[in-house]
């Protein structure tokens, strides 16, 4: 057998072909070492075999391997008893023989310690890498814990401002209610107001006209009275104190409609300021409302925005 380098792209495609001749894994891999050292001269080694093959576990090349060898040898030594050599050659054939398979036999060897550490530093690295899935999972899971409990926290808090925003409702319905009847009695005391002032001007009116009469019975009464001074003296006098405490009572009268005019003026400013705190308290509610209804529609958007944590927690749970 020569030591020249062999063609590593024939050997693969060699490979392949036979790995869909010879579907059993040890087959295939007999065939391979048969391959690599009658055809290129190659000394298969358990490592080698398995990086070209790639089937079965690592111990099944190094078995197949060690059948190999043994065939080998014993079809050599066979052949060395029965050909017609003489007995020096076929003690010197016999000796490269048990060289060549004591050569073969640490190779493997070799090999397969080569391969036992490529193994172990492989499950060393394997170790490793689960042990850093497992700590990501481990804070993956922290984590999720926490967005959770935030996510129950807005929802708790949703149901509160949900909660708060049908209160502020009623009470706004309320508000509403009470300012409808504020106004309805404004308008009734308008209403009052505007009649008693009516009826103050015509009482005026009566009053205004009732002097005017009695000026006039005065005037006529004087005339009379000068005609007959002296019988008439005390009817003009009683006339006189009639008209005064007439005057009087008109002065009275008017003292009381002005008073209850004033009155009703007081109860009219009193009633609009009345008015004005419930608009301003109407206007108030009316902003917070405004604010939880914006508060309310991006409530959808922050349970669209939590709906992956739920997944990913499921999928976390599941798995």
């Amino acid at each position: 057998m020569t030591d020249v380098a062999p063609d590593e792209v024939r050997l693969a495609a060699e490979i392949e072909r036979l790995k869909a001749e010879f579907p059993k894994t040890r087959e295939l891999y007999r065939e391979v070492c048969a391959l690599m050292f009658f055809r290129y001269g190659i000394t298969p080694t358990a490592n080698r075999l398995y990086q070209l093959v790639r089937r079965g576990s690592m111990s099944t090349p190094t078995a197949v391997l060690s059948e190999f060898w043994a065939t080998l040898r014993e079809k050599s030594r066979v052949r060395i008893e029965h050909a017609d050599l003489p007995e020096d050659l076929q003690g010197a054939a016999g000796e490269l023989m048990g060289a060549l398979w004591t050569r073969a036999t640490a190779a493997a060897q070799a090999s397969l310690e080569a391969l036992r550490l490529e193994v172990e530093d492989a499950r060393r690295a394997a170790e490793g890498a689960t042990a850093a899935v497992r700590a990501d999972l481990a804070h993956t899971e922290v984590a999720l814990e926490q967005r959770t409990a935030a996510l129950l926290t807005a929802q708790v808090r949703i149901q509160e401002l949900e909660q708060a925003q049908a209160a502020a409702v009623a009470t706004r319905g309320a508000l509403e209610a009470e300012l409808a009847r504020e106004r309805e009695a404004s308008r009734e005391r308008d209403t009052a107001l505007t009649q008693a002032r009516a009826d103050f001007a015509a009482e005026r009116d009566k009053l205004r006209a009732s002097a005017e009469l009695a000026e006039t019975r005065w005037q006529a009464a004087e005339k009379r009275a000068q005609l007959e001074i002296e019988r008439e003296r005390t009817a003009n006098a009683r006339l006189q104190r009639d008209a005064e405490a007439a005057v009087q009572r008109a002065a009275r009268t008017e003292e009381s409609a002005r008073a209850e005019i004033q009155a009703l003026q007081t109860q009219l400013g009193d009633l609009r300021h009345q008015v004005g705190m419930l608009e301003g308290r109407l206007d108030a509610l009316r902003s917070t409302h405004e604010i939880q209804v914006r508060d309310r529609e991006t409530a959808p958007e922050k349970r669209a925005a939590a709906r992956p944590l739920r997944a990913a927690r499921k999928t976390g749970q599941k798995a």
